[in-house]
């Protein structure tokens, strides 16, 4: 399976550290946020990866160049205007070959089983696996509503109208998609992924989720970026653990 990560935000809320550096590539315990995502990938066997750049692009190109340092083959998907998550991943489309696609966040951290994740995709058949987090304010973040059987139902109160019970969570921004729900994205204009899979439930595809207890942090401001730095060096998160 290949990958995507998405690096072309603004960073606006880590200014001015961000004013001069891409957020993927501000460090943690001396490593690039993008590096620590990579060496994950490739932990589990994942080494063709596709990142999509806009803001300081240039600086994560030339920082990364082919891949082939970490034993890697990476291909960019330059964005002269931000597409945001959804048009970020359909201009890549065609890089996915028509197959199933992981999608990891260049700023967000965390120790997850990927290898365990691709099989739960596989085996549940779906057109997209969302992992998503238990949290008392999942509606912050934006409410993924879920059944006992794991089906994704509702995301921010769209999707299915029905009034089954369902489990309330929080997408943690990691998700592994069929590019055929992309076809409802316009192409070259900024929309979200959620749009996407929001228009794949009511088209009745198969949408599940995958919970995920374990570390995660989405370095999204300074206080975010100061705590997964002590997360760090407090060993919660270890980048020697990750390299195969």
């Amino acid at each position: 399976m290949k990958a995507m990560i998405l690096a072309a935000g603004l960073g606006t809320r880590l200014r001015p550290l961000t004013d001069t550096t891409p957020k993927p590539l501000l460090p943690v315990a001396g490593t690039p946020m993008i590096v620590w995502n990579l060496l994950l990938l490739k932990r589990h066997g994942i080494r063709d990866v596709v990142i999509n750049l806009h803001h300081l692009g240039s600086m994560i190109s030339q920082a990364l160049g082919d891949g082939r340092a970490l034993g890697m083959r990476i291909v960019y998907s330059q964005e002269p205007i931000i597409l945001g998550t959804g048009g970020g991943i359909k201009q890549a489309e065609p890089h996915f070959n028509g197959e199933p696609v992981l999608i990891l966040n260049g700023d967000t951290l965390f120790e997850l089983d990927l290898g365990a994740l691709m099989t739960f995709h596989r085996e549940q058949q779906a057109a997209a696996t969302l992992v998503l987090r238990k949290d008392p304010e999942a509606a912050r973040w934006g409410l993924v509503e879920v059944t006992d059987r794991g089906e994704v139902v509702r995301i921010t109160g769209r999707g299915r109208a029905d009034s089954a019970q369902t489990l309330a969570r929080m997408f943690a921004g990691i998700h592994i998609l069929h590019p055929r729900l992309l076809r409802s994205l316009p192409a070259g204009k900024e929309c979200s992924i959620i749009d996407a899979y929001v228009q794949g439930i009511q088209d009745g595809e198969r949408i599940v989720g995958y919970d995920f207890d374990g570390f995660w942090s989405d370095v999204g401001t300074p206080e975010r970026y100061a705590q997964v730095e002590r997360d760090a060096a407090a060993g919660l998160l270890s980048l020697s653990a990750r390299k195969s």
